[in-house]
């Protein structure tokens, strides 16, 4: 009941922007990847300098397998970037290495929205994990009206929707800052740039889509506890 009822088809819009999502990134990624900056600076290098730059030079840079794996590790104060992004110097990678170096800068300079995603992040971390088995046990179990499991199910996934809230204006704003950085260092030229800006408008669609999708569950939820009413 829970996966064929009516409110399934709530998720399918948010389904299918994911879909196109991840298609666009994998897109832009892949054209972009085999387009080289005239700098020729890697991914590593334009990290390192923007690092040094903004006065954040205690954040290490390491290399990690696997594509598109890269992130910024605010516990570890580690930036870690792909081999694809680390070692190379197409505008995929200058573009995918400013971004994340955005966060490691966001983190310096303590842009609130970060600390703030990084005090929901245990509670959404739990609730994206117990949130949907509590709810699902207490639906199939509740005869007389909502169980208390479905209500904590809901509060919990209420968390993780929270979270990723709260990422879209940290993500953003990691993307812009990218951007301003590639220029003003003149990593990449003005014609680069378009290029650059396809790649992280295409990874910011992915987390609209992700927040589209934790929206529309939630709602779900909600409207499925009131069929038990």
């Amino acid at each position: 009941m829970f996966f064929y009822d009516w409110t399934f088809f709530l998720i399918i819009p948010p389904l299918i922007l994911a879909l196109y999502a991840q298609a666009k990134v994998k897109g832009a990624y892949k054209k972009y990847s085999r387009v080289f900056a005239s700098s020729r600076t890697t991914g590593a290098q334009a990290a390192h300098q923007l690092l040094q730059t903004a006065g954040a030079g205690d954040v290490t840079i390491e290399k990690q397998p696997g594509e598109l794996s890269d992130h910024y590790d605010p516990r570890k104060r580690v930036l870690r970037l792909s081999q694809g992004v680390h070692d190379s110097s197409s505008i995929a990678a200058l573009g995918i290495a400013a971004h994340e170096t955005g966060h490691a800068l966001q983190h310096h300079l303590h842009y609130r929205p970060m600390h703030l995603r990084s005090l929901i992040y245990p509670v959404a971390s739990i609730g994206s994990t117990l949130a949907f088995p509590l709810f699902f046990i207490g639906f199939i179990f509740s005869k007389n009206g909502p169980s208390v499991l479905m209500d904590i199910g809901i509060l919990l996934f209420a968390g993780a929707v929270a979270f990723s809230v709260v990422t879209l204006p940290v993500e953003f704003n990691a993307s812009k800052r990218a951007l301003v950085l590639l220029e003003e260092r003149r990593f990449l030229t003005s014609e680069e740039m378009a290029g650059a800006r396809k790649v992280l408008g295409a990874a910011a669609l992915t987390y609209v889509a992700s927040t589209a999708m934790a929206a529309m569950q939630l709602l779900r939820m909600f409207l499925m506890r009131q069929s038990r009413d």
